[in-house]
């Protein structure tokens, strides 16, 4: 078995126990990480924020994308193709979705929009602000593109891992926030 093999080996069994374990956590902590997610934002305005619609247990963004719409404008990612780096369609409380790439709700309509602030789901991370996604490489596709947006991953203390194996893709986080604080070069 080569390098790459391995690691893409052992992050596939890490992804496993990530997920066993945030699928293990109580709602309480997810509405903790949320909470702590919107005191981080709420100062933000008139920025272009992309938020996610979670699934399965992710922790979900969702109330505070709702508060954020007031002063900013919101939107989600979209997969467009296997690939290539996300897109992100703007999002307003209550507007149609229908299912995407994944089974992911995305938006029926609305613009496309370059956001400035990036709130990023998981399913690993460690203290350095390494992030272990689902595997396809969407968002470091993406970020890697994104030099000058404010990147804040979202998940929980039972998702953290002691050290994320990475490759030479893999774009670490300045930050995420966690049911139990904030985490990563920038907190």
């Amino acid at each position: 078995m080569d390098a790459d093999a391995r690691l893409r080996e052992m992050k596939a069994q890490l992804r496993k126990r990530c997920l066993a374990a945030r699928d293990a956590a109580p709602r309480t902590a997810r509405a903790a990480a949320a909470t702590r997610l919107y005191a981080r934002l709420m100062h933000l305005r008139g920025r272009t924020i992309a938020g996610y619609l979670p699934i399965g247990s992710e922790v979900s963004p969702v109330r505070t994308m709702r508060a954020l719409s007031r002063d900013n404008r919101i939107c989600v990612p979209v997969v467009m193709a296997k690939g290539a780096p996300l897109r992100f369609r703007e999002w307003t409380p209550g507007c149609a979705t229908e299912p995407g790439v994944f089974g992911v709700p995305v938006p029926v309509e609305g613009g496309w929009r370059v956001p400035d602030v990036v709130i990023v789901p998981m399913c690993g991370f460690d203290a350095s602000g390494a992030r272990l996604g689902y595997g396809g490489g969407y968002y470091d596709r993406t970020l890697a593109g994104m030099q000058e947006a404010l990147v804040v991953g979202l998940a929980l203390e039972a998702q953290r891992l002691p050290q994320v194996p990475r490759g030479p893709h893999d774009v670490p986080l300045p930050f995420i926030v966690t049911d139990h604080g904030v985490v990563g070069r920038d907190a």
